[in-house]
């Protein structure tokens, strides 16, 4: 389990994380969200104990990780995946962080074969794609075997079979009773991934919640009909109230739900074809949240105008 608790960071005069709160649990794919310049990385760092909090502290099972007598079995971390030795093999990279680390040395052919790199071992890592170091870097977390996993952008350069396998593998992870806790910026992915969310913005918490909830608390439910007895439910619609739009062939409300709709439509002997609600994105719904949290937004300024 990894807490931060009232974690706070400055750099000089900015405040890059402030008073931050919250509890990645295990057996479930937890999502770190947050625009450019949220804290994100800072507060992975501090949880590694990379960077030192100001104030407040970040926990791995209640204590410092900077005190774990066998960091990679308790953790295992991927923050930069092209922040390794270029010249070295990528068996050689890794058999020197078990040799390191005092793991068994067939950890390393154990991990090259669990993210599909056994057949590049041999070769040198500045020849890698970023794909490849992202694997590169997945099997290095997974030396020793650890009980929690903290991943930056793991599905950076990969292709869809790739982000597919990554998916599954957080996801069996997790199954195993681990912690995972994961950032990206991809937002499709994340939906399809994580099952709890923690967002942040401007270095403080936004939403500590479940990936459902989360979607539904910041997007609206657009209701949806499809009815032969167009004009006939228009008018109903409007006699109750309601400002129906039509938008390709289909009745979009806000404001009510399918069951009123339903029981509308029964009252008025109208037959309908579909009745659903429609929601956002989780893409949507993360700019919805963190709409006056972004560090950086543009002006929307025309390029080349000539001004």
């Amino acid at each position: 389990m990894i807490e931060a608790r009232g974690l706070t960071k400055r750099y000089g005069d900015k405040l890059a994380v402030n008073d931050l709160s919250f509890t990645v649990r295990p057996g479930i794919v937890t999502g770190f969200l947050g625009p450019n310049g949220a804290g994100k990385s800072t507060t992975m760092r501090m949880i590694l104990g990379l960077d030192r909090p100001t104030s407040g502290e970040a926990l791995i099972n209640g204590r410092p990780y900077t005190s774990a007598r066998t960091p990679m079995q308790l953790v295992g971390a991927l923050l930069d995946a092209k922040d390794v030795h270029g010249g070295r093999t990528a068996r050689a990279h890794l058999t020197a962080l078990v040799q390191s680390n005092g793991l068994p040395r067939r950890r390393v052919d154990e991990v090259l074969a669990m993210t599909g790199m056994t057949e590049a071992a041999g070769r040198r890592i500045k020849g890698f794609s970023l794909g490849m170091s992202q694997r590169l870097g997945i099997a290095a977390a997974m030396l020793g075997d650890p009980e929690i996993l903290i991943f930056d952008e793991p599905v950076n350069g990969l292709d869809p079979e790739g982000i597919l396998w990554i998916r599954r593998f957080m996801h069996s992870l997790a199954d195993e009773g681990r912690t995972v806790f994961v950032s990206s910026h991809l937002m499709s992915e994340m939906e399809n991934t994580a099952e709890h969310l923690i967002v942040i913005g401007l270095g403080k918490l936004l939403a500590d919640m479940s990936t459902t909830d989360f979607i539904a608390a910041n997007s609206a439910g657009l209701v949806r009909v499809r009815t032969p007895d167009l004009e006939k439910m228009l008018d109903a619609l409007r006699e109750a109230g309601l400002q129906p739009n039509v938008v390709d062939g289909h009745i979009e409300l806000l404001g009510t739900t399918t069951e009123a709709v339903g029981e509308l439509a029964a009252q008025h002997q109208l037959t309908l074809h579909e009745l659903f609600t429609q929601r956002s994105s989780l893409e949507q719904a993360f700019m919805e949240m963190t709409k006056d949290s972004v560090e950086y937004q543009a002006t929307g300024a025309t390029v080349g105008s000539g001004q």
